[in-house]
């Protein structure tokens, strides 16, 4: 497993819970706005956790902590995910796990075989603007069916949308609500300049509140629950 880093303890990764983050590294997507990019541009990346060094980080959080969060980077990728989440499940922690949906395959398995017991999925666009979001080749009938996987699960989910004003416009979030209408929840979470894979976008302005209110308006319509963040 490629760790990239631990956050020892968090009150807003796992809804309802107190977790631990795990911060894996590498991603397929080369978002812009990315704000994790020193888990995604390799020049940047520090050198791996040790598996064994956070599951002994754990086994001092048993009764402290209730959940392990599990995000990149893009965890999907990580070929020993499986083994290192079921590990974390045996010491008595809920997973909960995000991704960019690029691997429905790996979604597919982890949800047969009950290793989730959350998980996030990030829309970056309507699926005709995918690729000039994330700047990498992707197919978009893999994200549809990473969607179509997690409507079906039958695991709490959240759908989510970096909202960047430059990139994405009012009409492609409501696109983005058809592709998911349905859904139990979706997440708006705005924008903010503190660190970004391309260091333009630091100077990026977020989406005014009246705006966000506007289209969480007509999202509702669809969505059960829409939350801005």
């Amino acid at each position: 497993m490629k760790i990239g880093g631990l956050q020892r303890v968090s009150l807003i990764d796992y809804p309802g819970l107190i977790s631990a983050v795990v911060f894996l590294q590498g991603c397929n997507f080369k978002c812009s706005y990315c704000h994790n990019p020193e888990l995604v541009d390799p020049r940047l990346f520090q050198p791996c956790l040790r598996e064994n060094d956070i599951f002994d980080f754990l086994d001092t959080r048993k009764g402290k902590l209730d959940a392990v969060s599990i995000t990149g980077g893009e965890p999907t990728l990580q070929d020993k995910l499986p083994a290192f989440i079921k590990h974390i499940r045996k010491m008595g922690f809920a997973v909960k796990m995000d991704t960019n949906g690029s691997q429905p395959k790996v979604i597919r398995n982890l949800l047969a075989e009950k290793l989730l017991d959350f998980i996030a999925m990030d829309i970056k666009a309507p699926l005709e603007k995918y690729k000039d979001i994330v700047k990498a080749t992707v197919n978009p009938d893999s994200i549809k069916e990473s969607i179509n996987l997690i409507l079906k699960a039958k695991i709490p989910y959240e759908f989510r949308t970096t909202i960047v004003e430059s990139q994405l416009g009012e009409n492609d979030i409501l696109q983005i609500g058809k592709l998911i209408a349905g859904a139990d929840h979706y997440v708006l979470q705005n924008f903010v300049s503190t660190k970004t894979l391309d260091k333009k976008f630091l100077k990026e302005k977020p989406f005014s509140d009246e705006k966000l209110q506007k289209i969480k308006s007509h999202l509702e319509k669809q969505i059960t629950s829409v939350t801005i963040r």
